[in-house]
């Protein structure tokens, strides 16, 4: 194999690697931050440069002469149309700073656009951009008349592109923002120098061949490696999380995504060749090595992950803190997994015993809930939650000593279990659950055995409950702290540049509507007490300050009366109904946070699935959500946005 044909096959494997990394830049800005003009306009010059190179890449699979001559004419899809989308990138970026177009940067990119349409049309149907020659054996390209205007067009626009990224990095105030500007000024050389199609002024000759390919290859090494740390600043803008998880998901992404791509086109391109590998035929041997491959190399990410993540994204301090949140994670367990744990408790106890009917309830209220239900039952225990309800203060009263003895109940021997946690008013561990065994005897009299497993099962089954007690707490405080974190990386952007032509507003912006969603949801979680009510930022709005006086200046009583408002909109005329669709969504909200009754409860009264109960759940809330702003904007003189007041779909 001499140099040519290797430097044609490495190009063509930098070629494809090109266009899977653009492509994938491409993806993962729009479907990331989609809403972001910088983000759209990126994607444009992504675009640009996938499918130009795409072409390249179809171009050296040797397709007919036919073939070719097409290939070379949608190249210049990407190729026109460039010099408009980094023209518009760059003008994306500055309004981004605070300076928005005036009209002439605006009119400018429809200019470009414009101009690029129509070299597109001339490369597309005519020879006078580029000539393309087709013979029986091969088609060639070269330049057309008025390639030199392209040129003219293309050098312009990027000059023009660069001076308005220029503009926007002396904007920067913060050494982070003026950073990353800095490494868009420079990465912004990549597609220019990608893109550009010097084949028709350095065409390959005899006897140039090498030199050109090594040019051509060395360009095209830089051109992935710097269009993959391109993505690294754009993924900053129109991110609202903060930067460590911004580097964090990009560096996820670049590695099991563009990284294993590249890696199963070099092991495609660079084994086809060999003849043999280990006595077997490339083709045979392809599909074991590209599987080895991946597989490989997602191991090595999952071994390496921590350790890149460590020295290129934390800090000492940020590492212990994100270790800490790491580990609640792996070891907090679902509902469904203590459940599980206590349902396999009582299958135990039942076949140790040789008793069928056991069941574990909880006997547990919080400020954020109340738990008094039953939770696991084995055999057939006609027992229901509401039983356990009634008699909540009858078990108090049997275990008010904290006594281990076995009780009568009901026909069953109940067994107290206690909070390692908490504690009543007498000091003493806290009544959290009870544990229940079918009575068959008037007296309940275990061996030695038995009562030393039966001892070690009720621990059990108390730590169990203890635990999933916690975590309920744990989760209902984070549901209704999370919302009520207001500083995000979008609100510190607005400090990353010098103030543009529309000064900032002393007044802290209103709350969108998504926010108002969310903030909502956990106010109604937590109608009756807890942080989603008392630290919810719908406390600062004008309706809720207004209905102060009226609440005995309690700001939480004054935001529940408000959410009794907005719900007491959602109902409809005449009596209440049940089976109704136009009562759904009041009953949802009557019965589940003003009468806090469970979803299993619910599903069964209003005749519906889970899904189907949650997905009208979140309509209900939303429905809310509109009500609360259109309140809002009315107590303030505004007009209230159109979507803002649409009605939910009921």
């Amino acid at each position: 194999m001499d140099a040519v044909v290797i430097l044609q096959t490495i190009n063509e494997a930098l070629s494809a690697a090109i266009v899977v990394v653009a492509f994938s830049m491409l993806l993962y800005n729009i479907t990331r931050n989609f809403h972001n003009r910088v983000a759209r306009t990126s994607g444009a010059v992504l675009a640009c440069v996938a499918g130009s190179y795409l072409a390249d890449v179809l171009l050296s699979l040797s397709p007919n002469p036919a073939t070719m001559a097409i290939l070379f004419r949608l190249q210049w899809i990407g190729i026109a149309l460039f010099p408009a989308t980094i023209f518009h990138l760059a003008d994306a970026l500055l309004a981004t700073t605070g300076l928005p177009s005036r009209g002439r940067r605006r009119n400018g990119a429809i200019f470009l656009y414009s101009v690029g349409s129509i070299f597109l049309l001339l490369a597309t149907f005519t020879q006078t951009v580029i000539e393309v020659r087709v013979t029986d054996s091969t088609a060639t390209l070269n330049a057309g008349p008025i390639f030199p205007v392209y040129v003219f067009f293309f050098a312009s626009a990027t000059l023009f592109a660069f001076f308005n990224v220029y503009r926007a990095r002396q904007r920067g105030q913060t050494r982070s923002t003026k950073t990353r500007m800095a490494y868009l000024l420079i990465t912004l050389l990549t597609p220019v120098i990608g893109i550009f199609p010097y084949s028709l002024i350095l065409p390959l000759g005899n006897g140039s061949s090498v030199i050109t390919l090594t040019l051509v290859n060395i360009t095209n090494i830089v051109v992935v490696l710097m269009l993959m740390f391109l993505a690294y600043p754009l993924s900053f803008f129109g991110s609202s999380v903060p930067d460590r998880v911004v580097k964090a998901e990009l560096l996820r992404f670049m590695l099991r995504g563009p990284v294993t791509g590249m890696l199963i086109l070099a092991v495609i391109i660079f084994l086809r060749p060999l003849g043999t590998v280990f006595g077997i035929t490339g083709d045979s041997f392809l599909p074991f090595a590209v599987v080895s491959v991946v597989l490989f190399w997602q191991w090595m990410i999952d071994l390496g992950m921590p350790t890149l993540e460590k020295r290129l994204i934390y800090a000492d301090a940020d590492q212990d803190q994100v270790n800490k949140i790491q580990e609640l994670n792996r070891y907090l367990l679902t509902r469904a997994d203590l459940l599980q744990l206590v349902e396999g408790i009582l299958e135990a106890l039942s076949d140790y015993l040789v008793i069928r009917n056991t069941f574990v309830a909880t006997l547990y209220a919080s400020d954020y809930d109340e738990q008094k239900e039953v939770l696991r039952k084995t055999g057939n225990v006609p027992l229901t939650t509401e039983q356990i309800r009634q008699s909540y203060t009858l078990f108090t009263t049997l275990f008010e000593d904290n006594s281990k003895l076995p009780k009568k109940w009901d026909g069953y021997w109940v067994l107290g279990l206690y909070s390692r946690r908490k504690r009543d008013q007498n000091g003493s561990p806290s009544l959290i659950g009870i544990l229940g065994i079918e009575a068959q005897s008037d007296h309940f009299d275990p061996n030695d055995d038995e009562e030393r497993w039966l001892g070690q099962l009720i621990r059990r089954a108390a730590i169990t409950l203890d635990d999933l007690l916690l975590q309920t707490e744990i989760y209902a405080a984070l549901e209704g702290l999370l919302p009520q974190m207001a500083t995000t990386r979008s609100r510190a952007a607005d400090i990353e540049f010098k103030p543009g032509r529309d000064p900032i507003p002393d007044t802290e912006p209103t709350l969108e509507r998504d926010q108002v969603i969310e903030q909502v949801q956990a106010a109604l979680r937590h109608y009756y007490g807890g942080p989603g009510m008392a630290q919810s930022r719908l406390l600062e709005l004008n309706i809720v300050q207004n209905a102060l006086p009226e609440n005995e200046n309690n700001p939480v009583r004054a935001l529940r009366s408000v959410l009794d408002r907005a719900i007491g909109n959602q109902r409809p005329e005449g009596d209440q109904d049940f089976r109704s669709p136009e009562w759904l969504l009041y009953n949802i909200l009557e019965m589940r946070f003003l009468k806090n009754k469970k979803v299993r409860d619910l599903t069964s009264r209003l005749y519906m699935s889970e899904a189907t109960f949650f997905r009208k759940q979140a309509q209900a809330i939303e429905a809310v959500a509109d009500a609360i702003m259109q309140m809002e904007a009315e107590a303030t003189g505004q007009v209230q946005p159109t979507d803002l007041t649409k009605t939910v779909e009921r």
